[in-house]
């Protein structure tokens, strides 16, 4: 068997909506952050390693959090994403504050990435079907220019507080991504699930459109495209202290180069997060009725998961 994939997490968001540090915000009755679950499921689905991105700014009350929680046994490793990290050649605009994205996030990783990898949001509960998806992908497909995105109905990925950004999917009969498009605010209307995206037109989406929630199967060979892409985006984007290299745009610009495929890899799990303060409360009570029915225990690690592959 080979050696198992790694979880690559990116937790260095700002948390702007949520109004604090959310990746280690407790939502368990045991104090456990989202990201614990989804480390849980994801070691239970067969990976074998963690690497961590987050901000130098919250690296040591993060590290404090992990290591109160995590089981020894647990591999992980942490990856700082600063502002000024960027290729030879490359300086930060003058008044550039936010930060790159969730494509950047992926680039300073790379020296982490030693074989087959998923990249999830720290943020977001994906469940076990979906890293069981993912962990499969990773452990049969010999393809290293094929990639894997799992995928979630859109109504199963929105918050009842606010607009949320989600990656629309088109994808062919046999199920490989012909495109991938950021939308930025998607939103429940009495009319349906829209798109109202800034200075485009709004449009319903269907119910069970499939949406990507950043949850990526990628081989190493991908890493060169988040170079050559975070590249390009700089170039075109030196002037706009706001845009952001996501990690999105890269899978889509692989797809339409034709250089690599993407299995989309359908997840019958119901996604939650904390983008606002009021999601919080319904994180906790649904993990509470995932305890309640088994799928988890109430003391998360207090045993080590087995991997079922």
């Amino acid at each position: 068997m080979q050696h198992r994939p790694t979880l690559l997490v990116l937790a260095a968001g700002m948390a702007t909506r949520y109004g604090s540090l959310k990746q280690i915000d407790s939502f368990g009755p045991h104090g456990e952050t989202i990201i614990d679950y989804s480390v849980y499921d994801a070691l239970k689905a067969g990976f074998g390693r963690v690497v961590f991105v987050i901000r130098e700014s919250i690296e040591e009350a993060f590290k404090a959090a992990m290591r109160r929680r995590f089981p020894d046994e647990v591999q992980i490793a942490y990856v700082a994403q600063e502002l000024d990290m960027l290729p030879a050649g490359f300086e930060v605009p003058v008044g550039r504050t936010k930060p790159w994205g969730t494509g950047h996030a992926v680039w300073v990783a790379a020296s982490e990435i030693k074989g087959p990898f998923a990249v999830i949001n720290g943020d977001d509960f994906y469940g076990y079907e979906s890293f069981k998806l993912a962990a499969d992908f990773l452990q049969n497909s010999t393809d290293e220019s094929e990639y894997g995105l799992v995928a979630f109905k859109v109504e199963n990925t929105l918050s009842e507080y606010g607009a949320v950004s989600r990656g629309v999917c088109g994808f062919s009969e046999d199920a490989y991504l012909t495109s991938l498009t950021e939308q930025t605010h998607i939103i429940r209307t009495p009319a349906g699930i829209a798109v109202q995206d800034p200075g485009a037109e709004a449009r319903l989406l269907n119910e069970g459109e499939l949406v990507s929630m950043n949850l990526m199967a990628f081989k190493p060979s991908v890493l060169p495209y988040f170079e050559a892409g975070f590249k390009e985006f700089l170039q075109k984007n030196s002037a706009n202290l706001k845009a952001e290299f996501y990690l999105p745009d890269v899978v889509n610009a692989v797809v339409q180069s034709g250089d690599a495929r993407v299995k989309v890899l359908h997840t019958p799990e119901k996604w939650f997060g904390v983008t606002y303060p009021d999601d919080k409360a319904t994180a906790i009570q649904r993990l509470e009725n995932l305890i309640q029915a088994g799928v988890y225990p109430e003391n998360l690690w207090g045993k080590i998961p087995s991997p079922s592959i």
